[in-house]
């Protein structure tokens, strides 16, 4: 059966900007980047290279074309960090909108968004 979380697709108005906002604010490395078709390219980027789960970044226009119906909205995704003040001031400095850290009994966290304005989570864990 299932054994990892392979890819997770983020919707974006534009696969450049997304790039550029995974790439340079959040310090991902990009893991693929090829292209699909005349104006289209995979564009797969992760913490590391060796990381196993990659966020596929993929443009809102170009999935409403092949399917309509598909929810490109909203993403529900949280991040992991070992150190939550240390995540946190750097993705402050970096430019990256957050929220303020959130203690609660189950662990902390904050929210953050990207560069069209969707919300993630990063939370601390031990």
């Amino acid at each position: 059966m299932i054994n990892k979380i392979g890819k997770i697709t983020i919707y974006v108005n534009n696969q450049e900007e997304g790039k550029e906002f995974w790439v340079n604010k959040m310090k991902f490395v990009v893991k693929l980047e090829q292209p699909m078709g005349p104006n289209m390219k995979w564009l797969e980027v992760g913490p590391s290279k060796e990381a196993f789960t990659s966020f596929i970044i993929y443009e809102k226009n170009a999935m409403l074309a092949q399917n309509p119906q598909a929810n490109v909205l909203h993403p529900n995704i949280i991040l992991s960090t070992t150190d939550i003040k240390e995540t946190y001031n750097e993705m402050k400095a970096n430019g990256v909108e957050v929220s303020e850290i959130m203690n609660m009994p189950y662990g902390s966290m904050f929210k953050f968004k990207d560069q069209d304005g969707n919300d993630y989570l990063v939370r601390e864990d031990k």
